[in-house]
């Protein structure tokens, strides 16, 4: 029998049909599609012309391990005022806000995975660096961290890269979480994800990996097959305030999950999210930011866009199950 499961993050509801459910080798194998390749890399050594020019880089003597750059083709631009303005029934203000890319290595590889820990450890300390500066610009109000792997999840150039976009507003995806957050808080004066934590480590039944820092879950209510989140043991509502040493033990984490996903899917697009508090906010008990990994297997239908429902054919205990037992050599 079908099941309904809520999100208590979102109070959305997913539908889970656990008398048919799909193994990894029912899903369309398609393999990731590399962008077609137009002239040289813009992202390889000797190519950093064709960027607009750095933001910031980690250098040994005249050579790079990363860079971070100004997007040649920004969603919104950091220049001026917002304008803030209304037009009868509408809203309106200017695009403002910073769209930056993140170089994560100089060698021309297509996945994360490609890169030790240290480089990963690096990327993230990146972001972190850049979160702190974007903060001090207050027309900002919250930074999205993300990454595309792969033409379906929407990567436009094939060199590994990451992307931070620098909103004026808080998306209404994210405030929604926060409020939902506030309200459990008051009720119980617990963190939401905080229990989630306690009680998937204590349930083991969708958990895929625990460190000493970090735990791997498939969310209970999980939107997409083997959709995946990471989230830190130690509670901080911003990404921006972890600790450098956590960083290490996130990279390995994160390697690994990703290792797992890739070999049970046979590597997948997939999408990687950075969640976390409003940087203009204080740090606050009731978030905490996390990383949710969304590989790209099926398809949104007119049901899940009429509906608002998702119908996620894999139930997150036996995709743990699967990832779990992923042999990595």
């Amino acid at each position: 029998m079908p099941e309904l499961r809520k999100d208590v993050f979102t109070e959305l509801w997913v539908v889970v049909p656990t008398d048919r459910a799909r193994r990894p080798s029912d899903f369309l194998r398609e393999p990731v599609t590399s962008v077609p390749s137009i002239g040289p890399c813009p992202f390889c050594p000797g190519n950093e012309a064709m960027t607009p020019p750095e933001i910031m880089a980690y250098r040994s003597g005249s050579s790079w391990s990363l860079r971070v750059v100004p997007s040649k083709f920004a969603v919104l631009r950091v220049e001026g005022g917002l304008d803030r303005e209304g037009d009868g029934l509408y809203d309106r203000m200017r695009g403002v806000g910073a769209h930056e890319v993140v170089v994560e290595t100089p060698s021309h590889v297509l996945s994360l995975t490609d890169l030790t820990e240290h480089s990963i450890e690096k990327v993230f300390t990146a972001f972190r660096e850049r979160f702190r500066d974007l903060k001090n610009d207050r027309r900002l109000r919250y930074v999205h961290a993300f990454k595309n792997f792969g033409v379906a999840a929407g990567a436009r150039v094939e060199h590994t890269h990451s992307q931070l976009i620098a909103l004026p507003l808080v998306p209404r995806r994210v405030r929604k979480e926060i409020d939902v957050a506030q309200r459990h808080y008051e009720a119980k004066e617990r963190c939401l994800y905080c229990d989630l934590i306690r009680q998937e480590t204590q349930s083991r039944s969708r958990l895929v990996l625990e460190s000493d820092r970090f735990v791997v879950v498939e969310p209970y209510a999980s939107r997409y097959p083997f959709e995946t989140w990471i989230l830190p043991k130690q509670h901080r509502s911003h990404f921006e305030d972890v600790e450098p040493d956590h960083l290490a033990n996130l990279a390995w984490v994160l390697k690994s999950t990703l290792r797992r996903i890739e070999k049970a899917l046979e590597r997948p697009a997939y999408n990687l999210i950075l969640h976390t508090a409003p940087i203009q906010e204080f740090a606050n008990p009731f978030y905490h930011w996390h990383i949710e990994l969304l590989p790209k297997v099926t398809r949104v239908s007119g049901f899940d866009l009429g509906t608002g429902y998702y119908v996620n054919p894999t139930p997150p205990e036996e995709a743990a199950q699967f990832l779990r037992e992923v042999t990595l050599a």
